[in-house]
């Protein structure tokens, strides 16, 4: 995950050029906020973006903090949270850093499609983080493209986008890898997910602090 590519894309693309900017949630997220698999409580999102799935949690009673790399994106988040009357506060930092920003535990922790941003190399590191800022017994939900999806060229594990961003698309076994010395797993699946402009295949990994 490279800050400079980030901030060029929030600082120069109007918000709608941007693929993962969608302003709905995700009926996976919906449906777990409405299982009451997660109930309100004090939340991080890590790779906020411009805040949209923060301000749906907001809105179901969730006390929000929103991290993003791009500074130009966490402006234009607060920006969106004072127009819509929203209390989420949003912070800049780089999720591999020492995160000394964010001053707070949670109960729940969630990034949506941030992690095949995190190279596997780096991916310890990222997850050490959430760990140690979640509270006893809190819920953490990632959500990466499989390697299964067809998109960028269907095939290997690092793939070039349309904005020249380079992603790493992983496995189940990869990411149970990677969570379990940390988290107890409760749910490790290959999902749809609707998209911008098309459907594309995910995992989607729900877990609880060890």
């Amino acid at each position: 995950m490279n800050q400079d590519e980030m901030e060029e894309i929030y600082g120069n693309k109007p918000p709608e050029k941007i693929p993962w900017n969608i302003a709905t949630p995700a009926d996976a997220l919906v449906e777990l906020i409405e299982s009451e698999k997660v109930k309100p409580c004090k939340t991080i999102e890590f790779g906020c973006g411009l805040g949209n799935y923060a301000f749906y949690l907001a809105g179901q009673g969730f006390d929000v903090t929103g991290v993003d790399i791009s500074p130009s994106a966490v402006a234009k988040a607060k920006g969106n949270a004072l127009k819509q009357g929203v209390a989420s506060r949003f912070l800049a930092a780089d999720v591999l850093g020492d995160l000394e920003v964010v001053q707070e535990t949670f109960d729940f922790a969630y990034d949506w499609e941030m992690l095949h941003h995190i190279f596997p190399e780096n991916r310890k590191k990222y997850v050490e983080n959430v760990h140690r800022i979640l509270n006893p017994k809190g819920k953490y939900l990632s959500v990466c493209f499989s390697e299964k999806d067809p998109q960028f060229g269907g095939s290997g594990k690092y793939r070039e986008t349309q904005l020249g961003t380079v992603l790493y698309f992983s496995s189940e076994d990869e990411l149970k890898e990677l969570f379990d010395s940390y988290f107890k797993i409760d749910e490790l699946k290959t999902i749809e997910i609707s998209g911008k402009t098309a459907p594309h295949l995910a995992i989607y990994a729900f877990m609880e602090k060890k």
